[in-house]
């Protein structure tokens, strides 16, 4: 099995900065893209950024200038940096990653969800 598990998430003021982390664990061969995504109450789930395995990086407008993500492939675990936070970013915060597992087989995983709290 491999699972991914988060970790970083809180309550933070305006303008105020958190880190989040995701772990991958399990029999893992290869991890391709890593993704974080959020979701707002009442709101479809949407895509805050994407690394690719090289570290080729594309964020959400939004959130570019603001959130960084990056990677340790060596301990297959993604991070995103959000500064300057705004109230608006409040969300449960979803990482993604595209795994192959040591059988070869291909997982698009998510993890549990960290909730993202930002009070003005």
């Amino acid at each position: 099995q491999v699972h991914l598990v988060e970790s970083g998430g809180g309550l933070v003021q305006a303008g105020g900065s958190l880190r989040l982390s995701c772990a991958a664990s399990g029999s893992i061969f290869s991890i391709d893209n890593m993704a974080w995504y959020r979701q707002a109450p009442g709101k479809p789930r949407e895509l805050v950024a994407i690394i690719t395995s090289v570290g080729n990086t594309n964020y959400a407008d939004s959130m570019k200038g603001r959130f960084t993500i990056s990677r340790d492939n060596a301990k297959n675990t993604v991070y995103l940096q959000m500064n300057a936070l705004k109230p608006e970013d409040t969300a449960v915060y979803y990482c993604n990653a595209d795994v192959l597992t040591v059988a070869r087989v291909r997982l698009p995983l998510w993890g549990q969800g960290t909730q993202v709290t930002v009070s003005s």
